[in-house]
């Protein structure tokens, strides 16, 4: 099963990259093909659609061999960033049908929670799949060491529910449309 990481912010000094490569080694110990896909590797212009150019092509060839995708970001003002958006509304057809999984990195003790939600919301539009699931890192700033190492422990076992309901989505879908 392919199941990436999209990492949802191109800031400069960002901390969920952190949370990214937590949620990769994650996914590499379920056993899950992963990787991480970053969105500052695939700027495009916001109106290009077209799909032509090397950047855009590559990503659409990732995003079809998807059998599902988990989704770190950051909260921003109670939203999330617009390189994440504009990565999926470039191509909407290749992320329908999917499960995603959201994990939100916040600054503030709550977590990213209204990102997760407007992210939900922008997600079903889109035809994903949001899973249940989620995992929050509030004040990412004091919950991983200067190796990247994550301290906290809640993280841990929500990542675990995360991946389970996702592989069991994925794996539900594959079969669906192997009867088809």
């Amino acid at each position: 099963m392919y199941i990436p990481i999209i990492l949802g912010t191109a800031r400069e000094g960002r901390q969920s990259e952190k949370a990214a490569r937590f949620m990769l080694q994650k996914a590499l110990e379920a056993g899950i093909e992963s990787e991480i896909i970053d969105v500052r590797d695939y700027r495009l212009p916001a109106t290009d659609n077209s799909k032509k150019s090397p950047q855009a092509k590559k990503l659409a060839e990732k995003v079809e061999r998807m059998d599902g995708l988990i989704i770190v970001s950051p909260e921003y003002n109670h939203g999330y960033p617009g390189e994440l958006k504009m990565m999926l509304d470039m191509l909407f057809s290749e992320f329908a049908h999917k499960p995603v999984g959201i994990c939100a990195v916040s600054s503030g003790p709550w977590g990213g929670v209204r990102m997760t939600e407007q992210l939900r919301l922008v997600c079903i539009a889109l035809h994903l799949l949001p899973t249940g699931e989620a995992v929050h890192f509030p004040k990412v700033q004091e919950l991983f060491d200067d190796q990247g190492r994550l301290l906290g422990k809640s993280q841990h076992s929500q990542a675990r529910r995360l991946l389970g309901e996702l592989i069991m989505y994925a794996g539900a879908l594959k079969a669906a449309e192997r009867q088809d």
